[in-house]
């Protein structure tokens, strides 16, 4: 009968570039789903040698030899937001306020090209903001953040977590453009605090291109939100460095008087305004793309006809929401169907025993 002998642990001799390059799982989504950063993968072997021990069976020990590959590189693509828009594509997003690394994962997994974590009107900040950021890079779905609040300390702070892009709100002049464009780079072009050399944004100092890249890779957003800034639209369009121009149409309602009433003509035609100021630049010779939210009476078709590039179509606390009560009206519906069903049983019965 013939036995099987392991070898001892240190029998195994593992080299020097198989402990630094050790295997990784590379998550993919489903073919199904076009991913945005197809990886480039480069291998490099490895060896490692097992010296079997002698035995009465075999006197003499045997060394084999194994030699397989690792992966020693990942490539992404360039195929960023900024180059996908640069491309002509029509972007689909989310927006995420519940700060839920699970549902900002299924958000990646599901297909949206984007997706934007609030820190304006969702309860979490850095660290939570982080958390979101992991998750989606699991699934290669770009990240923008969109800040509280247009200021130098929250743009440095959110820029080096790494997003693809990073969202100014209520942006009403090209001024204030211009001072959001300039918490974004490094001086002598603007007033950025410096750490590249150990923030995620370079991979910890890992990506030794990262200071010739980072402009070109990033998706500056201003937000066009209120009276004043559909004013000046065409100028923030027109500001060095502003990529996108995002419409907020319910703080536009608001500042225009009708905040339970978005859908007003007159909220409509100043929209309009605004947009028409967007789209009439030239993003590829210093105008910007127009980024927008559906809304129930300007649905995600209706942007797309009228020329936006970016939409987005929900957010993540409404989309559970509205399962979730519509759960408990389905539960709700079948115990009072189930309430009339009895009630027909009794009176079957009834109508039974008294004609017997």
């Amino acid at each position: 009968m013939a036995t099987l002998t392991y070898p001892p642990a240190a029998a195994i001799r593992t080299t020097k570039s198989s402990l630094r390059k050790p295997f990784s799982i590379i998550p993919i989504k489903p073919n199904s789903i076009s991913p945005l950063k197809p990886l480039n993968l480069t291998s490099k072997p490895a060896t490692f040698s097992i010296k079997s021990p002698a035995s009465p069976d075999h006197p003499s020990t045997a060394t084999t030899t194994i030699t397989t590959t690792t992966p020693s590189s990942i490539s992404p693509s360039s195929l960023t937001l900024k180059s996908r828009l640069q491309n002509g594509q029509t972007l689909s997003g989310l927006f995420l306020l519940s700060f839920s690394p699970p549902l900002a994962e299924i958000a990646g997994l599901s297909g949206y090209d984007f997706v934007v974590v609030d820190m304006e009107h969702g309860p979490g900040g850095i660290p939570e903001a982080l958390s979101c950021l992991h998750a989606l890079a699991a699934t290669q779905t770009p990240a923008i953040l969109r800040l509280p609040e247009t200021s130098a300390t929250w743009a440095k702070k959110a820029l080096d977590l790494g997003p693809q892009g990073i969202m100014f709100p209520m942006i009403e002049s090209s001024k204030a453009a211009k001072k959001a464009v300039s918490y974004c780079r490094f001086p002598p072009a603007g007033v950025r605090g410096s750490a590249h050399t150990v923030v995620r944004a370079s991979n910890y100092g890992i990506d030794e291109g990262y200071l010739s890249n980072y402009e070109d890779q990033l998706l500056i957003m201003c937000q066009v939100e209120s009276e004043e800034g559909v004013k000046h639209a065409e100028d923030i369009a027109a500001v060095d460095g502003v990529d996108c121009i995002q419409m907020g149409p319910l703080d536009l309602s608001a500042s225009m008087g009708y905040l339970w009433d978005p859908a007003n003509k007159k909220v409509r035609k100043m929209m309009e305004k605004a947009e028409k100021a967007v789209l009439g630049s030239d993003p590829k010779g210093g105008g910007a793309y127009l980024a927008g939210f559906a809304m129930p009476h300007d649905g995600p078709r209706d942007l797309g006809t009228r020329g936006y590039h970016m939409v987005s179509g929900a957010v993540d606390v409404g989309l559970f929401r509205s399962a979730a009560v519509e759960d408990v009206k389905r539960f709700k519906m079948s115990l009072m169907d189930g309430a009339d069903d009895e009630r027909e049983d009794e009176q079957d019965a009834d109508e039974k025993y008294w004609s017997e």
